[in-house]
């Protein structure tokens, strides 16, 4: 996978692709090099959006067998990984994802892809191919579905709760404590996740920095802040329905509970089915073979994905 950086209205965003677009920033569709061979015809496109304070590089187990079937395209998220964090004075609301991957789908020199995400990447996916249907041929969602709702009466405790956590990140955002080395950052990514070093160690590249001698973490420290606004749960049920797009939802056997549908659940959809994998919330990185086997698998009943 190669490095690209794409140039969206406030910020830079990073990532990596299965081919090689030079050195040049994406700013417009024309942008990419002829000579590159890069998102030609012969396979679709298939865009990948990693979960919250994870980056590109969570997919590295995928890359190598789904290149084989399209042409891949990985990016970090404002305040993640590579790419700039938001401008100051802002913060990280939701639909603030679902233009970012509108402004970078719009940079592709392609109608339509098809999207891959994993968490915070699967509810952004949802909205997005809800928005923009015409964009979106198919829809991979790993540990993750619709966007994350809640019913009206919590709005008011959710919004104090959200600007109180505004008020602790501006008392404490000089702070910077870093660690002393890297194997203590691969090692508190394996306590939080519940991973093995071999699956975090891409991901922890990728998402560190190293300053005289000690390491931080590279993603943005306002994305702990939390949410102001939350969608009522009729709301992200009308997200769910507006997808018209073959969907496959991929769950890990000890992740989230809640996402397992039934019969009912899965109803909500237009065109959905799910299966489940070895693995927690980051099944993708414990049962990568089966994941790409199901990805695959999925891909090869439509015409337009093979």
């Amino acid at each position: 996978m190669e490095s690209i950086t794409f140039q969206l209205d406030a910020l830079r965003l990073a990532g990596l692709c299965s081919c090689s677009p030079g050195d040049q920033v994406i700013t417009d569709p024309q942008a990419w090099p002829e000579d590159t061979h890069c998102l030609t015809p012969d396979k679709p496109v298939l865009v990948m959006l990693h979960g919250w304070q994870d980056n590109a590089a969570s997919f590295a187990p995928l890359f190598e067998p789904l290149a084989d079937h399209f042409h891949l395209l990985a990016i970090d998220w404002p305040g993640h990984g590579l790419s700039q964090a938001r401008p100051d004075g802002n913060f990280y609301h939701f639909v603030d994802y679902v233009d970012d991957l509108a402004q970078l789908l719009s940079l592709l020199p392609v109608s339509r892809v098809h999207l891959l995400g994993h968490s915070l990447g699967a509810l952004v996916s949802t909205c997005y191919a809800a928005a923009f249907p015409e964009r979106v041929a198919s829809m991979v969602l790993i540990e993750g579905l619709g966007p994350l709702s809640e019913p009206p009466e919590h709005a008011a405790t959710r919004l104090r709760d959200g600007i109180l956590s505004r008020e602790r990140y501006r008392k404490r955002a000089s702070v910077r404590r870093g660690m002393t080395s890297f194997d203590q950052a691969v090692t508190l990514r394996c306590e939080v996740n519940a991973l093995t070093p071999e699956q975090v160690i891409p991901l922890v590249e990728r998402a560190t920095y190293c300053q005289d001698s000690r390491w931080y973490w590279r993603h943005d420290p306002r994305l702990r802040c939390d949410s102001l606004y939350r969608m009522a749960d009729g709301h992200s049920l009308a997200m769910r329905a507006a997808v018209s797009c073959p969907v496959l939802s991929i769950i890990g056997e000890q992740g989230y509970q809640s996402l397992q549908l039934t019969s009912e659940q899965q109803q909500q959809w237009q065109n959905l089915s799910q299966t489940r994998v070895s693995g927690g919330h980051h099944c993708h990185l414990e049962s990568p073979r089966a994941t790409v086997e199901h990805i695959v698998s999925f891909a090869s009943k439509f015409k337009t994905l093979v």
